[in-house]
């Protein structure tokens, strides 16, 4: 993928993001300030970074994709309530391909694993925390 002005400010706003925006939320920042660039512009670019592994994309439970700009292994936790999308460190089962691949005699190439439930803002919202 050829470096452009319009990739470049499609990556970069996302990785300015401490979030997992989907595109619809990603191209509100850019426009903020940068009004020249088109929605069908971060939606191609957004799509090819994540083609060629510079981004990951997470499948959300609204049914849209969300971004992420950290492609190092991690694992995603995403509230069932509020729909927000949480980074989990790899650290809880770093082994896990290496046991999967050694039950299966298959070469894993890949790992997602998402968690799901309720954030803590969530739980607190609705009294389910106990304090």
């Amino acid at each position: 993928m050829r470096n452009t002005k319009q990739k470049d400010i499609v990556l970069n706003t996302l990785r300015s993001l401490n979030s997992h925006p989907s595109a619809d939320e990603l191209y509100k920042y850019i426009h903020e300030e940068h009004a020249e660039i088109g929605v069908a512009t971060v939606y191609r670019n957004l799509n090819k970074l994540a083609e060629n592994g510079e981004i990951r994309k997470i499948n959300g439970l609204d049914g849209s994709s969300h971004y992420d700009w950290n492609v190092e292994p991690h694992y995603h936790f995403i509230c069932n309530c509020c729909g927000k999308i949480h980074d989990i460190t790899y650290a809880i089962a770093p082994d896990l391909i290496a046991r999967a691949e050694c039950v299966t005699d298959c070469k894993i190439l890949a790992l997602e694993i998402t968690f799901r439930g309720l954030c803590k803002e969530c739980q607190e919202k609705h009294n389910l925390i106990k304090i």
